[in-house]
């Protein structure tokens, strides 16, 4: 379980609209503490819960099964376990395999199709910890090739605000880190 400072609403005492959220987030990672102290500022979940996840990263035009890759693969970066206790279900959902997921672990390409590798190498350059991240004329040629300019904008927002989500959650010690993670405990 995570060790934050901030105060946690159990379960019994969420909103109704709150416990469906900490039912899945606790199922996939046995911690809910992301959204036992999010609930404390309902706007907030709101915002995280409905109007990024429900309506950019589960709705939006981009197929889930892109967002879905991106998202593991920033996970797989940033060292946040909570996240890849949830990431990998998700990517397994969209349609990879446990074998593509191995491979992502171990930084290959190979086993992922020319768009996939695309949006990989586009997370690595979004990922936090890549400080020299950058858009060249390559990577945006392979993107454009698979995706319209508005598709790319879609997939970089989601995974800015996955990132900036992922780091908030470091420095209020919502998630555990794996032991890799760039980001550690103050």
């Amino acid at each position: 379980m995570s060790d934050t400072s901030f105060t946690r609403i159990g379960r019994d005492r969420l909103a109704p609209e709150w416990q469906p959220a900490w039912d899945t987030l606790h199922k996939l990672t046995g911690d809910a503490t992301f959204v036992e102290v999010f609930a404390q500022a309902p706007d907030m979940l709101g915002f995280v819960m409905q109007q990024f996840y429900m309506n950019i990263f589960f709705g939006g035009k981009v197929a889930q099964r892109y967002k879905q890759l991106a998202r593991l693969q920033l996970s797989l970066i940033h060292g946040c376990r909570t996240c890849n206790k949830q990431n990998v279900p998700g990517a397994l959902e969209a349609g990879f395999t446990p074998a593509q997921i191995e491979a992502l672990e171990q930084g290959r390409l190979d086993a992922f199709a020319p768009a996939e590798q695309a949006v990989i190498d586009y997370a690595r350059q979004v990922a936090l910890s890549n400080l020299e991240g950058r858009m060249n004329p390559a990577l945006f040629a392979r993107l454009r090739a698979h995706f319209s300019e508005a598709d790319i904008l879609e997939l970089g927002t989601t995974m800015a605000v996955i990132s900036g989500m992922a780091k908030l959650s470091f420095v209020l010690d919502l998630v555990e880190r794996e032991p890799y993670c760039p980001f550690t405990a103050g």
